[in-house]
């Protein structure tokens, strides 16, 4: 191969790759903390893991809002093994439909309900959707198909916060989602006013098309 070929070739590698980091851009510090601002005041339990998990995020590839509701507790006979359920309501919208904007043509708003288990060693921990099942059809028609979610990361037990990637067997890979605990599922004292000390942003894998039915 000549040098002036050479030359053309390494120009298109370098654009295909600007296009990839176009397409696929790193998770933004302010992603994490936008979702870490919209969710209420932690619940301080005496099990690090169990209880009632809730985020709040806006999925931009899939112009969608998503509040996810984890409800974890243990296996009795194996404190590593998690069950539970993951509750997921979801609608269209904007970067500022932060509540679910008035119904309209092609819009859909929607619950799905889906049993879930899950592990827990120490405080890395994944969980997630075994099925699901359209819960409420509030805008548009109810879900046909959907891949239950399952998130893995760390709990932070110094402020109650669940720092996770999702991912759902189908397009949804890797996509950073913040749970804070926000009640126990268990006797104990509850205290919902500690101080929040954001922790240093995390930043996970974002390979993947961000694409989702």
């Amino acid at each position: 191969m000549n040098r002036p070929r050479r030359i053309m070739l390494g120009l298109a590698v370098t654009l295909l790759a600007l296009l990839a980091m176009l397409a696929h851009p790193a998770v933004a510090p302010a992603t994490i903390a936008e979702q870490r601002a919209r969710l209420p005041p932690p619940a301080d339990c005496p099990d690090p893991v169990i209880g009632t998990w809730k985020s709040h995020a806006y999925y931009p590839g899939h112009g969608q809002w998503y509040i996810f509701t984890l409800t974890v507790q243990r296996v009795a006979d194996n404190d590593r093994r998690l069950e539970g359920q993951v509750h997921s309501h979801y609608w269209t919208g904007g970067p500022g439909d932060e509540e679910p904007p008035p119904c309209g043509p092609g819009g859909y708003h929607q619950t799905v309900i889906m049993p879930a288990s899950g592990t827990a060693v120490g405080f890395d921990i994944e969980f997630g959707g075994d099925s699901w099942r359209s819960e409420q059809s509030l805008c548009g028609s109810p879900s046909r198909s959907y891949y239950p979610d399952r998130f893995r990361g760390t709990i932070d037990p110094a402020i109650d916060e669940f720092q996770s990637v999702n991912n759902d067997g189908g397009p949804m890979v890797n996509y950073p989602t913040v749970f804070r605990r926000v009640s126990c599922l268990e006797d104990g004292d509850q205290s919902p006013g500690i101080e929040v000390v954001p922790p240093p942003a995390f930043y996970p894998d974002t390979s993947g098309c961000g694409c989702r039915s």
